[in-house]
Order: C-alpha cells, then structure tokens, then sequence
C-alpha cells in the first residue's frame, strides 16, 4: 500500500490560554514526491501546522502521519523519516560545518564512514569546503543557511521541511539553494516548504496550499489554481484569498 508523505486527519489544535482555536477540523494530505509550498499571511497557522507534522508540537485531536507512520506514537521511526530546516538556525555556533555534521549525523545513527561521505559531499555541495573546520560564527547570513540546509539533509531523508530556508540571503545563495532542492527532490525526497518569497515559489513549487486564520482556502497545482482562480502569479492569488489588509501587528 502506498502512504501519502504526509495525511492530516481532522486535526484540533489550542495553544494553552487562548480562547481561539489554531485548527479545527484540519485536513491535508501530500503526495510523496510534490514540491509542495503552504502559504499564508502572518498568523495564517503555517509554522504551527510544521510543529505539528515535525512533532514539535502535539495535537489536541486528530492525527498526523508521515509515510503512514503516525507521529506523535513511533517517535523514532517519525525522526528518521523527516528533515527540518528551521526558520532559526539549528546549529552550534562555536563549531565548525564539519564538527555539526558529525554531531547530526551520529544523532540521526549514520556510521562513521556515512558521515564522511556525507560530510564531503554536502560540504562540496553548498560551497562551504574551504571553510570546512572554521568556526560557523564567522560565517555570513548565507552561509549559515547553506550549513542549516546540509544539517537538514545529512540523513538522506525521505520528507523535508523548510520553513523560510532563503529568508535573509542574497540572490546568488537563494538561486544555489531552490537548485539544490529540486535536484533533492528529482531524487525522491518530497518537499514541504513555506516563505514569503512568493516569486521564489513559483520556481520551486509544483503543489500548494493557501492558508488563512487555520483554514485551507485553495490546494491544488499552482498552474491549476491560477488558472481556476484567473490569476497569472501566486501573489496575486494570494492576496485575493486572504485580501490586501496588514497582518503584521501584535
């Protein structure tokens, strides 16, 4: 039997204290193998939908499950299945891209010699071999990035979160990276993805979901809602989803 990479079944979610629900009745299902983007403005529920399927967060009704393992009950079997590369970075400063690799992958039970292969490979991969053993302190907004991306990847995983992995970057590293996941996902791991970036989007994604106050307003190919929504660009879709006024207060 083939799972989807990710199957959201009538997902209830509160954070403590507030009154209003972040999800209720939430349903969502990725195939494996989609480039899949969720989109929506400031408070929309995106980053908490990514705790929730990475397991960061429990749910307090429904069910999660990645490649048909439920999350939240083989918490071992789920880590193995997934990447996340966070918004904030997930490394340890004071050490060097290779020692963080090292510390990862031993963490996800890759050999020594897997590690090494890995290490090289990603290290080559994100431009970052020539600083291989310097402190990643030093290093640039985009180069941190790329080591975030290559801590994500090191186990090889069949599932891939991104939540804004090119936010503060430059053209050329941003350009480096959404190549570097298509070739990832030409490879079988499937791509769950959110940003601002909305033209940045178009280039990566094939499947998406527009979200709004912890509903799902449109899903389906980004070529298939534009055309269904008589849209030529994702913003413009968006902001006829989710109107024009300003989300960024507190």
């Amino acid at each position: 039997m083939t799972h989807p990479a990710v199957n959201i079944a009538n997902l209830n979610f509160r954070y403590p204290g507030n009154q209003t629900a972040s999800f209720t009745g939430l349903n969502l299902q990725i195939a494996k193998g989609d480039r899949f983007g969720l989109f929506g403005p400031n408070g929309a529920g995106k980053t908490t939908l990514m705790n929730i399927m990475t397991g960061l967060l429990q749910s307090d009704e429904g069910t999660v499950a990645l490649d048909g393992v439920t999350v939240g009950k083989h918490k071992y079997r789920v880590n193995r299945l997934f990447g996340f590369v966070p918004q904030d970075f997930s490394f340890y400063q004071e050490l060097s891209p290779r020692e963080n690799l090292e510390f990862f992958g031993a963490w996800y039970g890759l050999s020594k010699q897997k590690i090494k292969q890995k290490i090289d490979e990603l290290l080559t991969v994100m431009g970052l071999e020539d600083v291989r053993d310097k402190q990643v302190q030093q290093f640039s907004g985009g180069m941190k990035r790329r080591v975030n991306l290559a801590i994500g990847v090191i186990h090889n995983p069949g599932i891939l979160f991104l939540d804004e992995p090119t936010v503060g970057v430059d053209v050329q590293t941003r350009h480096a990276i959404i190549n570097y996941l298509i070739e990832l996902n030409k490879s079988g791991t499937t791509l769950i993805y959110t940003s601002h970036q909305l033209t940045e989007a178009e280039d990566l994604c094939n499947e998406v979901a527009l979200m709004d106050a912890g509903k799902i307003m449109a899903q389906g190919s980004l070529n298939g809602l534009l055309k269904q929504h008589h849209h030529t660009d994702l913003e413009a879709l968006f902001l006829s989803l989710t109107g024009k006024h300003f989300r960024d207060g507190v």
